[in-house]
């Protein structure tokens, strides 16, 4: 299969820059997997399309701001991408520009945090981050929001610092740890949650830290070739019971974004069923894959040539998403993370 396959050109215009308005006002394009029908609607309407016979499994990860701008003693600002943490208060991390620190270094970012230069891990820099207190606390006040690099932000651009604090995180963000938004939850809202409470439609949570993965393009031009970065996710004992019970009901797993994609199948090919569990995926979904639990996908437009293209192609054929993107381009719908989203069912 080849890379070429998950190719498409879309205008630069359609890249959103910009969350909508609100939250539940992003288009949204409805997709019949059976009848190959497609509907444009907004966001909001997802009550009309989902009922007592669904479960909703969001991802509750919540975005840390794990872009740090630092000042070496000359005055030269160098930015620190915390990736992941490896153990207490060290972290692996991306630093631009890289030519100009060393092992032994000490970065000042703020009064209350500053980053130590350990070691170079082969394209990534080994870290240790000194403060005091809750490091998230601390990051909260000291760190940036890593959006993607398709969103264009000045690097030291407060204007909208706020907005993106905001809008690049899910109203139910709850576990530390992600760098990039499970994007297809940012579309809800409380009271779309509410609503669907009470028309009975349930929904309960997975952890997947999303990692910058997420963005990492395919490079091999057979794709059976591309590895997967490792991501670690969690499965509580209450939500392995309410998807387990669910499934015995015959009701329908809709799953909200790629990350609970690949969270759930992964548990169901490792363990033949939904268990409590802390681990890691690496699972790489493209056409052919046969799902084991998942029957509905909310999912943005992806970027070409990405996984996450790959599996939402697996998911409902790729011939049929590249008609619903072809049209999604023609009605000028917003692309990437910021932008609308498709029901496929």
């Amino acid at each position: 299969m080849k890379l070429e396959e998950f190719n498409y050109n879309l205008p630069e215009d359609l890249i959103a820059q910009f969350p909508a308005q609100k939250r539940d006002m992003s288009k949204m394009m409805v997709l019949n997997r059976k009848t190959h029908e497609i509907l444009h609607k907004h966001f909001c309407d997802i009550t009309d399309f989902l009922d007592e016979n669904d479960l909703v499994v969001m991802n509750n990860t919540k975005v840390i701001p794990a872009r740090l701008y630092a000042k070496k003693d000359t005055g030269a600002l160098i930015e620190i991408f915390l990736v992941r943490e490896i153990e207490k208060d060290i972290w692996i991390c991306l630093i631009k520009p890289s030519k100009r620190v060393k092992d032994g270094m000490t970065l000042k970012v703020s009064d209350e945090l500053s980053v130590e230069i350990l070691e170079k891990d082969d394209d990534k820099w080994k870290v240790r981050l000194i403060y005091e207190g809750n490091i998230f606390d601390v990051l909260d006040r000291a760190g940036n929001i890593p959006l993607p690099p398709y969103i264009e932000r000045k690097l030291t651009d407060n204007e909208y610092k706020n907005l993106d604090f905001d809008r690049y995180q899910t109203v139910y963000a709850q576990k530390e740890g992600a760098v990039a938004a499970p994007t297809a939850g940012l579309h809800f809202t409380n009271e779309i949650i509410e609503k669907l409470e009470k028309q009975g439609t349930k929904h309960c949570f997975i952890t997947l830290n999303v990692g910058l993965g997420t963005f990492k393009p395919v490079k091999c031009e057979n794709i059976l070739e591309h590895k997967m970065d490792s991501e670690s996710f969690e499965i509580t004992e209450e939500t392995a019971n309410i998807i387990n019970e669910a499934k015995a009901q015959g009701k329908n797993i809709v799953a909200v974004g790629t990350t609970t994609v690949r969270t759930l199948e992964t548990v169901m090919n490792k363990y033949g069923k939904i268990l409590p569990v802390k681990d890691h995926s690496e699972l790489f979904i493209y056409p052919g894959y046969e799902f084991k639990i998942i029957d509905k996908l909310i999912t943005n437009f992806h970027l070409p040539k990405s996984t996450l293209l790959m599996l939402t192609s697996a998911f409902a054929g790729k011939e049929y998403i590249f008609k619903a993107y072809s049209e999604a381009i023609n009605n000028k719908y917003r692309f990437y993370s910021y932008g609308d989203c498709m029901f496929i069912r």
